[in-house]
C-alpha cells in the first residue's frame, strides 16, 4: 500500500474541487475573465488526478481518497467563497414603524435606501430596499435589528444592476 499515492490523490481531488467550487461561484457572479482562467488551471489538475486514480483502481483506498478529497474540497470552496463574499445583495426590510428612523440611520452608514409604502396582514408597513455588498450584509442586518428587532428581513442576490446609488461602484468592478 502506497500511502504517498493516497495522499497525492486526496490532495489533487481536494485542490481540484476547491477551485471548481470557487470557479462556479465566480461564474455565477459574472466574473467573465477570472472564471475561465481559473477553469484552465482546474481542468489540468482534474485530468492529472483522474488519470492517477484510473490507473490505480486496484486499491479501493485510492478511490476513497479521491472521494474524501472531493467532499472536503467542496466544503473549503464554500468557506472561501463566504470569506470572499463576492457580489452584492439586495436586502428588503418590512417594518411596521411608519416614522422609522431606520432609513436615516442606514443612509448615514452609507447605504442607499428606497422606501415603498406597503400593506401587510396587520396593516400599513414600510418596505425598505437596500443594496449592499455581501461583505456588509451582516452589518446592515444588525443595524436594521437595532432599530426594529421585529422587522421582517430577506435578502437576494441581484443579477443585474443599473442606475441609482450604486451604479458607479458596480461599473468600476
Amino acid at each position: 500500500m502506497d500511502f504517498s499515492l493516497i495522499v497525492k490523490i486526496f490532495m489533487i481531488s481536494f485542490v481540484y474541487v476547491t477551485l471548481s467550487t470557487i470557479r462556479f461561484m465566480l461564474t455565477m457572479k459574472g466574473y467573465r475573465i477570472l472564471a475561465p482562467l481559473l477553469s484552465m488551471v482546474e481542468i489540468v489538475i482534474y485530468v492529472t488526478g483522474l488519470s492517477i486514480v484510473m490507473s490505480s483502481l486496484d486499491n479501493p483506498l485510492n478511490l476513497a481518497a479521491y472521494a474524501i478529497g472531493y467532499g472536503v474540497g467542496i466544503g473549503l470552496g464554500i468557506k472561501i467563497e463566504d470569506w470572499l463574499a463576492l457580489g452584492y445583495t439586495m436586502v428588503t426590510v418590512m417594518t411596521s414603524d411608519p416614522t422609522t428612523s431606520m432609513t436615516q440611520k442606514l443612509r448615514e452608514a452609507g447605504y442607499g435606501v428606497t422606501i415603498v409604502n406597503a400593506y401587510g396582514k396587520d396593516g400599513e408597513r414600510k418596505m425598505l430596499h437596500v443594496l449592499s455588498t455581501r461583505k456588509n450584509e451582516r452589518d446592515l442586518i444588525n443595524k436594521v435589528l437595532e432599530v426594529d428587532e421585529k422587522a421582517f428581513i430577506y435578502s437576494s442576490d441581484p443579477k443585474y444592476i443599473h442606475g441609482g446609488f450604486w451604479s458607479k461602484r458596480v461599473r468600476n468592478r
